[in-house]
């Protein structure tokens, strides 16, 4: 397989440090810092969107050793074992996650969202605006996501 490199373009600051505690993201106002490499004008027009994609890595997890075997969802024996790709958890190849966030300010280099699921200092690789055209008319999952979910993003 191909190797690659990625640098991050900016680090989370929000003040949440465990990364055992992956519920109740829903409230929680993280500013993501993006390197001055950028210059200060790095995040013009993005004010005009409501909702911004963070891309970042889990960096505080290692990977798992083998894949291969399906397992509980979020480690919950209740439910069917599932893939590693019909999930979206941090102990993932290279360990990137994507989150769809709630624009609340941008100041210079520093974006405000709201519902950024990663812990403080984590580094972001990459920030898009959301728009609408690229994201699907109706998605549709097993309801037992759903139920399993319903804690995630709550205040």
């Amino acid at each position: 397989m191909v190797a690659f490199e990625i640098t991050a373009v900016g680090v989370v600051r929000n003040g949440r440090t465990d990364v055992q505690h992956t519920d109740n993201w829903g409230a929680v106002t993280s500013t993501i810092v993006v390197d001055e490499r950028f210059g200060d004008e790095c995040l013009l027009g993005l004010d005009g969107f409501s909702h911004v994609e963070v891309l970042f890595v889990f960096d505080r997890l290692d990977e798992l050793d083998d894949y291969r075997e399906p397992r509980p969802y979020r480690g919950r024996d209740d439910l069917p074992p599932m893939g590693i790709f019909a999930g979206r958890g941090p102990r993932r190849p290279n360990r990137i996650g994507v989150t769809t966030c709630a624009i609340e300010a941008v100041r210079g280099r520093e974006l405000t969202v709201r519902g950024l699921d990663a812990v403080d200092g984590t580094p972001v690789i990459d920030v898009k605006p959301a728009m609408a055209e690229f994201s699907p008319a109706r998605v549709e999952q097993p309801a037992r996501v759903t139920e399993m979910m319903a804690g995630y993003y709550q205040p």
